[in-house]
């Protein structure tokens, strides 16, 4: 039996495996990933490594055994038809006879564009008969604290976001739940609704930022259009400055408060505050 993890080098991949080895022997952990030379170093420690990539289902030939608990981490290539890759992963799980397949999907109340994949996913899972896990991921506090560059250079924090509150918890939070789940028992074909324990608007957020940095920083809201355009024009693809206008006006609609506690419950811990986040982001 092993502990599968897809994406394993990715950046909620990397604290999974990490949690992980602090709770079983590294060779029974399989590290999925699309590239050997980038998992060397976990080899090196004796996790198991299976090169396979979504887009090419030959290579998830044998990636999977009876009796084995497989994390699929949602694919990040939005231009590939993300449902139809997790498909490749579920089906080769099912073929296999794994024991528990988990999926990182996104929460229940989510409307935004960005649900359509995961909800989609989410039906293939259940459509296929396996014992899953869905693990409904909110919003990282990095998604935020990683993007401090434009920020402080223009004193703003800018979204579309309106008055909207968002319930964060770090990278780390939602890989200790997912790792609860791959070791623990009791998680048979639940769903678990996962966010941080306390909410904040992005007034707030600016207000968070100016202490940590000593800056003045301001909250400016703007219309979804602006805020595309703003996206854009920092270089991002438009289908993808979309994308992250549609979860803002989620935000604006309270789409994206998780008032649950599941998160804490799994991980048996308090969810990280964004403002833990923004301190350890700014002495980077």
């Amino acid at each position: 039996m092993s502990i599968v993890v897809t994406g394993a080098t990715g950046h909620l991949g990397k604290h999974v495996i990490e949690g992980l080895l602090e709770k079983v022997p590294a060779d029974q952990v399989t590290a999925v990933v699309r590239s050997e030379e980038k998992a060397a170093g976990l080899a090196a420690r004796g996790v198991r490594i299976a090169v396979a990539d979504y887009n090419a289902p030959e290579t998830f030939d044998g990636a999977f055994a009876a009796g084995d608990r497989v994390l699929l981490i949602s694919g990040n290539e939005f231009d590939k038809g993300r449902v139809a890759q997790h498909k490749v992963v579920l089906d080769a799980a099912k073929a296999a006879g794994v024991a528990l397949f988990a999926y990182t999907s996104a929460p229940g109340s989510l409307t935004a564009a960005l649900a359509d994949d995961h909800r989609g996913t989410e039906a293939a899972v259940l459509e296929s008969g396996v014992t899953y896990t869905l693990l409904r991921n909110g919003w990282y506090n990095e998604n935020y604290t990683e993007n401090l560059a434009p920020v402080l250079e223009h004193g703003a924090v800018v979204q579309a976001a309106g008055e909207g509150r968002i319930s964060t918890a770090s990278r780390a939070d939602y890989a200790a739940a997912a790792v609860a789940v791959l070791t623990g028992e009791g998680h048979e074909n639940a769903t678990y609704e996962l966010g941080g324990d306390t909410a904040f608007d992005f007034a707030e957020y600016a207000a968070a930022v100016s202490r940590a940095s000593g800056k003045e920083i301001v909250y400016n809201a703007v219309p979804a259009e602006t805020y595309k355009g703003i996206l854009t024009g920092a270089g991002l693809p438009a289908p993808f400055a979309e994308i992250l206008a549609g979860v803002d006006e989620s935000i604006a609609k309270g789409e994206l408060v998780v008032t649950s506690g599941d998160l804490s419950r799994l991980t048996g811990r308090p969810t990280t505050p964004i403002t833990e986040s923004l301190a350890a982001a700014l002495k980077g």
